[in-house]
């Protein structure tokens, strides 16, 4: 007994010696003095074990697990998780609602549909549409609370239509919830993690995963109707919310690939952003257009002796808008990732809706290629160029101003929002700066419109070396608790500021910071916009009727 006993100590010693040995060849150089986007090495210790496997089997740290074998991945998991246990099991059966099998009636009750609950994006929501005004929001209190399994964040906005909601989450699953109670009506297990908002249509609901494969669900049943890749390179992804027009559901493609260069050895890049048309009912591909017309070809030689390829890059983050009055569609595009740079990058795109052709592009930063390798000397893999990375992480929103006159608004990374004019390929007629702009700053996942004001969140992310025993450097990265954040709004005809809200500043709290990443929702109140402000400190919940994979830890949110 003694014996075998030292041997499976010596056997777990070992694993964990080889687990160190292996992060520090693999890992260590981006994660323990991380840039802007990396992890730190403690939010990588407080993720689910399943999550890093995944990151390093089929995610963004497959280039670096490339060669380990099975045993070693294990180790490296063990190493670097430290909320290892009992994964969470399936609702139990008093998760679901009684009435099982109701038939859905996506036309009753308060609507929100994918990104924005209109076609312009403008995330406006009527007080009538609602069934919610701006002064109830005070008034909101805990009615029931639904665990979205082992993640660590939820990427997938909530859609609601006949008195249910469709929330994704990063376990996979998709779930039909009934507003009143939180019950489930069903549940669904995709490929991979949800990474997009879920549109609704009369007979089914629609989405993307991380895998770059779009489903189309039966919204009774949940039943799998079809399911289609619609990007074969490895690390292409939908983020942005597919939206149905016409029986038609267009399809925003991304991708992770501007991370991969980080690893000395990765040959950068080859991926090209795309928005790809599906028939609603089949999935059958109608077109496919890419946002850079030319494909990659092998360019120069890395520092490392890593062959380069271009060009690369342009995705498109978020979901496209549509205009109805010319049967266009515009969506936004991110920056490059290698050399040369692109006119289509960092861009306003106009697509014919029937065919897909590009009709305009309105470029807002020229010469922008940038991927992870330019944030971590020696930037081995960075491109010449070295952009600011200056993407379009959000929809434009197409609105009508006083004069009856039209427009496209849209904030950017640089931290400058925009007013373009549609009817005439995009000419700019306004630009105005809110802040400093950088990789994780500026304008980010979404701004909000009505009829008069565009509603902006600034982000501008700064992170501030800490000293911390646990990490293998004795110091990590966290939020800089006195940076960034805000609200702006903006006049739709000028661009000018019309308030601006600020957050509180978060001193002596590490764990939030003011940034803000996304503009959630306008109410039609003069001074009432419900939005994404900095938190500095927990929010205490009341206990409540809690469904789902798990409880939330303490009835905390931070």
């Amino acid at each position: 007994m003694k014996l075998l006993l030292l041997t499976s100590l010596t056997g777990i010693t070992l694993i964990a010696q080889d687990g160190a040995a292996l992060y520090q060849k693999r890992c260590a150089t981006c994660h323990d003095a991380p840039a802007e986007r990396v992890p730190t090495f403690n939010s990588l210790r407080a993720m689910d074990p399943s999550r890093i496997e995944r990151a390093l089997t089929s995610g963004s740290m497959k280039t670096q697990a490339e060669g380990l074998t099975s045993t070693e991945r294990y180790a490296l998991v063990g190493y670097i998780a430290t909320s290892a246990g009992k994964a969470p099991g399936p609702p139990p059966a008093t998760a679901f609602c009684a009435s099982g099998g109701t038939p859905f009636d996506g036309g009753k009750g308060p609507q929100w549909n994918g990104w924005s609950p209109d076609p312009a994006n403008s995330r406006f929501q009527s007080a009538a549409g609602a069934g919610l005004a701006a002064t109830d929001v005070p008034k909101l209190k805990l009615k029931w609370a639904f665990g979205l399994g082992a993640g660590t964040e939820a990427r997938a906005g909530i859609s609601i239509a006949g008195g249910r909601l469709f929330a994704g989450s990063q376990t996979n699953a998709v779930y039909s919830l009934d507003a009143r109670t939180g019950c489930i009506h069903w549940s669904f297990e995709a490929e991979g993690p949800v990474t997009s908002a879920i549109s609704i249509g009369p007979a089914g609901v629609y989405f993307g995963d991380s895998r770059a494969n779009v489903y189309g669900l039966d919204s009774t049943t949940g039943k799998l109707l079809w399911k289609v890749r619609v990007e074969e390179h490895f690390a292409a992804r939908v983020t942005g919310a597919p939206v149905l027009q016409g029986g038609v559901l267009y399809v925003p493609v991304a991708s992770f690939e501007e991370a991969m260069p980080a690893s000395p050895t990765f040959e950068c890049c080859t991926f090209r952003g795309s928005v790809v048309a599906l028939d609603a009912a089949t999935g059958k591909r109608a077109w496919k257009t890419y946002t850079i017309a030319d494909p990659p070809q092998p360019t120069k030689k890395s520092k490392s002796g890593a062959q380069f390829h271009g060009p690369s890059g342009a995705s498109v983050w978020s979901a496209p808008t549509y205009d109805e009055k010319r049967d266009v569609f515009y969506v936004g595009t991110g920056n490059n990732y290698s050399d040369p740079p692109t006119l289509t990058s960092d861009a306003v795109l106009a697509l014919d809706r029937k065919t897909g052709k590009i009709l305009w592009s309105r470029q807002l930063t020229p010469n922008d290629a940038n991927n992870m390798a330019c944030a971590i000397p020696p930037k081995t893999n960075c491109p010449d160029s070295d952009g600011p990375d200056f993407d379009f992480g959000q929809p434009p929103i197409l609105v009508r101003l006083a004069d009856g006159k039209r427009a496209l608004v849209i904030g950017q990374k640089s931290g400058v929002a925009y007013g373009l004019d549609p009817d005439r390929k995009g000419e700019i007629l306004w630009q105005t700066r809110v802040g400093k702009g950088g990789m994780l700053g500026g304008i980010q996942w979404g701004s909000a419109a009505d009829s008069d004001r565009m509603y902006v969140a600034l982000s501008d992310v700064k992170l501030k070396p800490v000293l911390d025993s646990s990490s293998p450097r004795g110091f990590s990265l966290d939020l800089d608790p006195k940076t960034g954040g805000g609200l702006f709004a903006l006049r739709l005809a000028n661009g000018e500021k019309a308030w601006t809200a600020v957050p509180p500043v978060c001193d002596g709290r590490s764990i939030a910071a003011p940034p803000n990443r996304a503009q959630l929702a306008r109410f039609p109140a003069r001074s009432s916009p419900v939005h994404s402000m900095g938190i500095c400190a927990p929010i205490r919940l009341p206990p409540a009727k809690c469904y789902g994979t798990s409880t939330p830890r303490a009835s905390t949110t931070p």
